[in-house]
């Protein structure tokens, strides 16, 4: 079932969310694709987030964690196995690639593999500049006028 959103009325409202658009498609066209692997996406804390990937049958040189600027990719492909000869293969070891959207300002903080479990520690760091501020409101005077009268006193 393919639902289309028209996002008309929030561009009357809101600036600098073009993309959004194009987020929540690109998001339901993933929907309907393949779900290998499994993940869990966490929030340890208000800034702090975890994925957690479940890749049973690779190794940490198997997988490769790609950060760019708003997109975390894990890749990850088994090598060429050694002839043998398997009655039932029920352990996945299929190559994969999982692409997640990241927020601005959160960046990957570490990596780590253990318990068939690639874990990827991440923290939205906003820096200083862009945090709100309180501004302090004037008495009408324009900034000259204030420093000759600082002079004047």
């Amino acid at each position: 079932m393919r639902t289309t959103f028209d996002f008309a009325p929030l561009s009357r409202s809101t600036i600098g969310f073009d993309h959004l658009a194009d987020l929540v498609d690109s998001t339901l066209r993933q929907a309907s694709e393949d779900h290998y692997p499994p993940y869990n996406i966490e929030r340890t804390s208000e800034d702090h987030y975890r994925i957690s990937v479940a890749v049973a049958g690779f190794g940490a040189d198997d997988i490769a964690v790609t950060a760019e600027q708003n997109a975390l990719t894990i890749e990850g492909r088994t090598p060429e196995e050694a002839a043998g000869e398997y009655l039932y293969r029920g352990i996945a070891a299929r190559p994969f690639r999982r692409v997640f959207n990241l927020a601005d300002y959160v960046q990957v903080k570490e990596a780590s593999f253990r318990d068939g479990l690639l874990i990827v520690d991440l923290v939205r760091e906003v820096p200083e500049a862009m945090k709100p501020r309180r501004i302090q409101i004037g008495s009408g005077a324009s900034p000259a006028s204030q420093i000759e009268q600082k002079k004047a006193a």
